[in-house]
């Protein structure tokens, strides 16, 4: 297997964090018997001979020997192997020598991977498949292959691998092979079916979808509705890959974020992908999705259907509803999931803002959430509802804002209520007049209160604005960002701040120059006043703020 591994010169060789010299010991590490060591290997492969799927010398120097790995029937996870092989040779890879090399490389051994389409391991036969595809450079031969192994095939999950890699073939050789591309086309068709099962079909006709439009069933939204129901009630409670603990690697990690169901999930993210533009299509999909009996699809529907709503921003109103009808799930995934895609959609979510409402009422511990080292932020769904611009969440912000701490991100949803927040003003100001100057969370008290009252515009609150800039002592922790958000504010305010113009002259030989300059510019009117400050910065190649200046400048 590793015949000729300490002929190479490793150490002249590079990854993504320099001397390649450490890649024999990963490569080794592949072929371990102890199952944390192989996953660890793995790990390191992709972290840094293909990182951030990145090509480099190493990765070129590796491929015989996992080719060697692959070939190996006693090699633990070699489906994994072959894997990492697809994704370093995979045809879409970006451009250059060193990739051209890596497929040639693949090309040249593409024999393997005919090899190990029939191989006694399913999860091999499963990844090799896309190889057959990518490597294989004849495709009478690729299709013969795809043709035989769909015959005698019997495990569920190659045979969508399968559909996958008919679909990507007959992308891949059109039009330059129009008979072979039509051969695929027929195989698809028969395969999205009787008396194929329903997950296959669904995969058919995901793929169908993305080569062959024309050969789509009319009916296709609710046939696909219905095979993805058959296919659900046919899972029942089946375990699910990855539900252990696992390693505590890279990839293991990846693998627990992976969905509950993520071969369904990958068989609705195709055929909408597919479907592209057609939007009523797509939404009458995610409506089947999003009613299903099974929480797992409604789940996924939950996840796609963020994407969908933010690019196309038409016909959302249903799904949005069916998203909100989540928040009352006793399944946590599929609860925190609508919670999750309800934040992102900002005012899209407002036809969801009821059961956010509800939410938030009667569920008061999910107000305020304590993220990392115990920082507070506001709770999804209370924050969900203030993006969505319901008032209904003003009250509710009071009530956040009576308590002991302020979430940090409160600042960043005032925006989004508009005129309906002017009532949380009062409690802003007194609350930031009363912030002790010398605390040491400072910084974690004042900062989201400087960003609200910016985000309402309240010139009220200038005294207790300029009291912190005055008497915030130099020693404090992070004085800096309280500077700042301080001179944000005063920013905004313009010119009913002049009271500060001392101030924040005094900032412009200090690191606040550039938005003392801004906010200076901004009550006074005065261009003449802060333009050397901002072409000094401008200039200052280690300064840091250069793209600030630049900013400011064009607004001028």
């Amino acid at each position: 297997m590793f015949r000729g591994i300490d002929e190479v010169d490793w150490a002249s060789l590079r990854h993504a964090y320099g001397s390649a010299e450490d890649v024999p010991g990963l490569l080794r590490g592949l072929a371990s018997a102890d199952p944390a060591e192989r996953q660890t290997a793995l790990d390191g492969m992709y972290g840094a001979v293909h990182h951030e799927g990145g090509v480099y010398d190493s990765t070129l120097a590796c491929v015989p020997f996992l080719l060697a790995l692959a070939g190996r029937p006693e090699v633990r996870d070699r489906a994994e192997v072959v894997e990492l092989l697809v994704s370093i040779g995979d045809i879409d890879s970006a451009p250059g020598d060193l990739a051209a090399g890596v497929r040639e490389a693949l090309r040249a051994r593409a024999d393997v991977f005919e090899r190990l389409a029939g191989d006694v391991d399913p999860g091999v036969r499963r990844a090799a498949a896309g190889a057959l595809v990518r490597f294989l450079g004849r495709p009478e031969r690729v299709l013969d292959v795809l043709r035989e192994r769909i015959a005698v095939e019997r495990d569920d999950r190659v045979l969508l691998a399968l559909a996958e890699s008919l679909g990507l073939f007959a992308r891949r050789y059109r039009p330059a092979h129009a008979a072979h591309t039509a051969g695929a086309v027929r195989l698809l068709t028969e395969l999205s079916g009787p008396p194929h099962g329903p997950g296959l079909r669904l995969a058919a006709l995901g793929q169908l979808a993305g080569c062959a439009e024309d050969r789509l069933p009319a009916d296709l939204v609710p046939t696909a509705v219905r095979l993805l129901r058959e296919r659900s009630g046919q899972r029942g409670q089946a375990g699910h890959l990855y539900d252990g603990p696992g390693p505590d690697t890279l990839a293991g990690r990846l693998r627990r974020l992976r969905p509950s169901d993520e071969e369904g999930a990958r068989l609705l993210r195709t055929l909408h992908s597919a479907l592209g533009s057609r939007v009523p299509d797509r939404v009458a999909l995610l409506c089947g999705q999003l009613t299903s009996p099974d929480p797992l699809d409604r789940c996924n529907g939950v996840w796609m259907s963020a994407g969908l709503i933010r690019e196309w921003r038409t016909g959302h109103a249903e799904p949005v509803v069916l998203i909100g009808n989540q928040l009352g799930a006793k399944e946590a995934r599929l609860h925190d999931a609508a919670v999750a895609v309800l934040v992102e959609l900002l005012a899209l979510a407002a036809p969801a803002a009821d059961p956010l409402h509800t939410l938030v009422t009667y569920r008061p511990e999910l107000r305020i959430r304590h993220g990392e080292r115990n920082a507070p932020a506001l709770g999804g769904p209370l924050k969900a509802l203030a993006g969505a611009g319901d008032a209904r969440a003003v009250p509710v912000l009071a009530e956040v804002l009576a308590g002991p701490v302020v979430p940090h991100d409160l600042g960043l949803v005032i925006p989004h209520l508009g005129g309906a927040a002017l009532p949380l003003a009062p409690a802003l100001r007194r609350r930031l007049a009363r912030l002790p100057l010398d605390a040491s969370d400072v910084r974690e008290r004042a900062v989201p209160l400087l960003s609200a009252l910016a985000a309402l515009g309240d010139v009220e609150a200038i005294p207790a604005v300029l009291r912190l800039l005055r008497g915030i002592p130099d020693g404090v922790r992070q004085h800096d960002a309280v500077t700042a958000a301080a001179v944000r504010a005063l920013g905004v305010f313009g010119g009913a701040a002049r009271e500060a113009i001392p101030e924040l002259r005094g900032l412009l030989g200090t690191d606040s120059a550039v938005a003392a300059a801004d906010a200076l510019w901004s009550v006074t009117g005065d261009a003449d006043a802060v333009l050397p400050v901002l072409l000094r910065e401008l200039s200052d190649t280690g300064s840091g703020h250069r793209r600030h200046a630049a900013a400011v400048l064009g607004r001028l």
